[in-house]
């Protein structure tokens, strides 16, 4: 024994280290009451919260994975509207050119059948004014050649019908000569 446990003995008092039997019997059974307490109440109370919690932040966990799968699907799925509008757009533009360029030639075609048809007009109108011309030519120079070939012959062709027929034979004539000559 070392000096101060023989100290300690010699005093005949009770080593202050060592408990009384009371105490340790107490001690023993408060420990056993906490134990039992602790295990049989808090520690399944603690497990039951732990799990609660687990599920919780696991069950987070999955749902914000599943937010997540579903935000990727809509993502998805909105590019996938955004490629069909625009090519839904393409060809609206292209069917738009397709009716402009349809519109632009119809349009040039009624034009020209407006051009054509105000040409065949002018034509007409022109032909037209080149016959009345011409009859109103014609029987100007009926009236004058009768007039001279009277003052030539020194007797009068007055008689319609025998002017006419003057009238139409010189013409004839004067008509045939100028197409041998042309040709």
């Amino acid at each position: 024994m070392t000096m101060a446990a023989k100290l300690l003995a010699s005093d005949g008092e009770a080593n202050p280290l060592i408990p009384h039997t009371y105490e340790l019997v107490v001690g023993i059974f408060a420990f056993a009451v906490v134990l039992i307490v602790v295990g049989k109440i808090l520690v399944p109370r603690i497990q039951k919260t732990l799990a609660e919690r687990t599920d919780a932040i696991e069950g987070g966990i999955k749902r914000a994975e599943e937010a997540q799968a579903q935000a990727q699907v809509l993502q998805q799925e909105y590019r996938d509207q955004l490629a069909e509008a625009r090519q839904e757009a393409a060809r609206l533009r292209e069917e738009a050119r397709e009716q402009a360029a349809q519109i632009k030639a119809e349009l040039r075609e009624e034009a020209q059948a407006e051009a054509r048809r105000l040409v065949e007009a002018a034509h007409a109108q022109i032909e037209a004014d080149r016959q009345a011309a011409f009859a109103q030519l014609r029987a100007e120079i009926g009236r004058l050649s009768t007039d001279l070939a009277g003052r030539i012959v020194g007797e009068s062709l007055e008689d319609e019908t025998r002017q006419s027929r003057i009238v139409d034979r010189f013409l004839d004539e004067l008509e045939s000569s100028n197409a041998q000559a042309v040709r």
